[in-house]
């Protein structure tokens, strides 16, 4: 028992001394908003893709509409079946979700998911919802007693991650994006991603240092354009991030923020139909219409903007200013195709705005099997595969990861000794 004590103290040694510096414990950690009243806001979520997934499945997943969807990520809506188009797995998209003030903590409570075979909490937290939340989270939300077992179609409420902060950063509109930190990324890196800055997330976040770890979740502010819509309607409030748009008053009408400039632009949508007047009253001049005249003193611009949804009818505003020059023509944030496909890079830093994404023509590919549950991706996918469990520590390196060159080295070791 010595002789053999003895051979296995130095490849214990060994072994420790090389994987340790590959080693790093997660605690997952998100930003908690204190809150004491009913207001609520706009927010999104920073969302990758676990597999391949229709516009409708991942709409339905989060309990969202598939065209609100498309349209917070500037995709075009125009294109042919387009809430069954494929989203390829490992895309990062913006899902837009209310924020709501529950339990004295802004947090989305609107999410359910319904339960398939093979699903675990951890499962379903790490893999469906992309660590959006942890498997202790949902296991609270339910009050489940023995997370071991979870019924066939049970119905679980998934609190998710979201912050308002009055809707503003440094006093100016901002919708706050959470998004979870992967592996490589670096604080400076994701500030220079969404246009802010290292200060400005370490102060939104209450940080102390720039050190994230893998698993947090950050409050990401994204520049935006807000509207000044009365109390009394039922789009009041409505904040839209720069780069995207907004669809409201029954899908009548789109709103856009940027690129030029944030201040929001609506006009009607493309998919308008049975909707109210959207004329402006004593004018021949439609929704979203400018016209100009230059003068010797400046320029009158009269313009017919959107005022609200009320009472099921769409509120326009016939006004006119004078302004030093007549403004150009108005420019809507680029609309892109579809994507085709993710960058796999991306999972290893702040993912690509859908902006930034490359589109193809519009396919039709067979849909693929969620891995390891034998289940084809419906309107509440099921994730079977065990991810980072917030309530125990995994590793952010499993060995059979390692370079071969590395496992190489300590095989050569062992033979040695």
């Amino acid at each position: 028992m010595l002789l053999k004590s003895n051979f296995l103290n130095p490849i214990i040694f060994i072994i420790f001394t090389i994987f340790t510096p590959f080693v790093t414990l997660i605690e997952s950690k998100s930003t908690i908003e204190p809150c004491s009243n009913s207001d609520s806001c706009n927010a999104m979520l920073g969302y990758t893709l676990y597999t391949d997934l229709k516009v409708s499945q991942l709409a339905a997943l989060f309990q969202i509409d598939s065209i609100t969807l498309l349209t917070a990520n500037a995709i075009d809506i125009s294109y042919p079946d387009v809430e069954n188009y494929i989203l390829p797995s490992h895309l990062f998209l913006k899902i837009p979700i209310v924020c709501s003030c529950v339990d004295g903590i802004m947090k989305s409570m609107s999410t359910k998911y319904k339960t398939r075979p093979a699903d675990t909490l951890s499962g379903i937290a790490d893999l469906v919802f992309a660590g959006l939340v942890s498997a202790d989270q949902i296991r609270e939300a339910n009050v489940i007693s023995d997370p071991a077992f979870l019924d066939v179609g049970e119905i679980l409420v998934v609190p998710l991650p979201c912050t308002c902060f009055n809707s503003s950063d440094n006093f100016l509109p901002a919708v706050y994006l959470s998004y979870v930190v992967k592996e490589m990324d670096a604080l400076g890196g994701i500030a220079a991603r969404y246009w802010t800055t290292v200060a400005d997330l370490m102060n939104v976040n209450s940080m102390g240092s720039t050190a994230i770890t893998a698993g947090d979740i950050i409050a990401v502010p994204l520049p935006a354009c807000a509207s000044n819509f009365p109390s009394y309607s039922s789009d009041f409030a409505l904040t839209v991030a720069n780069g995207s748009y907004a669809i409201t008053a029954s899908h009548c009408v789109q709103c856009s923020c940027g690129p030029g400039d944030l201040n929001l632009y609506c006009t009607p949508a493309s998919l308008a139909v049975s909707c109210s007047s959207m004329q402006c009253q004593n004018s021949n001049l439609m929704l979203g219409n400018v016209t100009t005249q230059p003068s010797a003193a400046g320029c009158n611009v009269t313009s017919c903007t959107y005022g609200g949804f009320v009472n099921g009818t769409i509120v326009t505003t016939l006004s006119t200013t004078l302004q030093p020059r007549c403004p150009g023509e108005h420019q809507f944030p680029p609309l892109v195709a579809p994507p085709s496909f993710a960058d796999r890079g991306s999972l290893f830093g702040p993912s690509p705005a859908p902006s930034q994404s490359q589109g193809g023509s519009p396919t039709t590919p067979k849909s693929k099997v969620v891995p390891g549950s034998g289940f084809p991706p419906a309107n509440g996918p099921s994730g079977s595969t065990s991810g980072r469990n917030s309530a125990a520590s995994s590793l952010v390196m499993p060995f059979s990861n390692l370079p071969s060159a590395l496992v190489f080295s300590i095989f050569i070791k062992l033979v040695a000794l």
